[in-house]
């Protein structure tokens, strides 16, 4: 098995990798464009931003290469459709975008000839999905880092998806690894989405504390709390959570120290989430949210994405030629 380009759409990058959007402010343009130079496809995180925001790390990001640049938005925000139409005008290559669905980003994109990837978790949404037509769908397990919108894992959810659906599909959610693309590639995904290995780099956007709280959490010190948008979120046992579960957390628009922003369509206001990533990217260890991957134990450096890139490489060759040996 060799390592395949990704063909999305008009679109066509020498590897067969995106790199997730991480919000708030951990993938921003110097992560994407890392990944875009090393031949995958770099995401600005625009969810925590605005709009002008967004513009500004868009053009940075053109200014550091001129490979595929893409923006994923999460669906749930009040501003999405202002920072689609900022991604859609300042001419991203594709949009990126879970954490809900919108038939208007399938059209909006469309009218653009900007390729639109949603990102779902069963094969119902996937069903849903491929009436709309994307060039291919992005289909994450439980590992993710983040909102999840599923407990099976990806490798369970991914054949019977792929069986199903004709579009093509990018396989998300615990792939750290050669080893997991050559996986994910052999049950017929076209290629992977990788969040976790690409927080922990050199070029990713969390502050110094931000890196060593994820890389130094043990698969234990990994959980699941609520979100306020209501969906499963993943992230490190943290001060912040062990007071979000004990009631000691600030209720925004209720307590003084914390403002509501307005920030989410759907909002249960049992604490601010957006603020509390803001925290952590900023290295807050005591107000801080981290999220990161459930496998992130098994990552033990922070490299470049150069070196991230060729490990990739190294370790997807190893597995391939382990397959053609079996």
């Amino acid at each position: 098995m060799k390592l395949p380009t990704l063909k999305i759409g008009n679109l066509e990058a020498p590897l067969p990798v995106i790199q997730g959007g991480m919000a708030v402010r951990i993938s921003l343009a110097p992560l994407a464009a890392a990944v875009a130079n090393e031949g995958g496809i770099g995401l600005i995180a625009g969810s925590g931003l605005k709009s002008n925001e967004l513009a500004k790390h868009i053009r940075e990001a053109r200014l550091l290469t001129d490979r595929i640049i893409g923006v994923n938005i999460m669906v749930a925000l009040k501003n999405f459709s202002d920072l689609l139409e900022t991604s859609i005008r300042e001419k991203v290559d594709l949009v990126v975008s879970g954490a809900g669905f919108s038939r208007e980003a399938f059209k909006r994109c469309r009218e653009a000839n900007i390729p639109f990837l949603p990102v779902v978790s069963s094969l119902k949404a996937a069903k849903l999905a491929e009436k709309f037509d994307p060039p291919a769908i992005i289909i994450e397990g439980f590992e993710a880092g983040g909102h999840l919108g599923t407990d099976k894992t990806l490798f369970s959810i991914l054949p019977e998806i792929i069986n199903s659906v004709k579009l093509p599909l990018i396989a998300a959610g615990g792939i750290i690894g050669g080893f997991d693309i050559a996986k994910a590639l052999s049950l017929g995904a076209k290629g992977v989405q990788m969040g976790t290995r690409f927080s922990l780099s050199k070029e990713a956007s969390g502050a110094d504390e931000w890196k060593k709280i994820c890389l130094e959490a043990e698969k234990e010190n990994v959980t699941i709390i609520e979100s306020p948008v209501g969906m499963p979120f993943r992230a490190v046992v943290s001060t912040f959570v062990k007071n979000l579960r004990e009631g000691k957390v600030p209720i925004p628009g209720k307590d003084t120290l914390v403002r509501c922003r307005q920030c989410l369509q759907d909002c249960k206001k049992n604490y601010c989430i957006i603020e509390a990533l803001e925290k952590a990217q900023q290295g807050d260890v005591i107000k801080g949210l981290f999220t990161i991957g459930e496998r992130v134990s098994e990552i033990k450096e922070v490299l470049s994405v150069k070196e991230i890139m060729a490990n990739l490489i190294n370790e997807f060759n190893e597995a391939a030629s382990r397959m053609g040996r079996n």
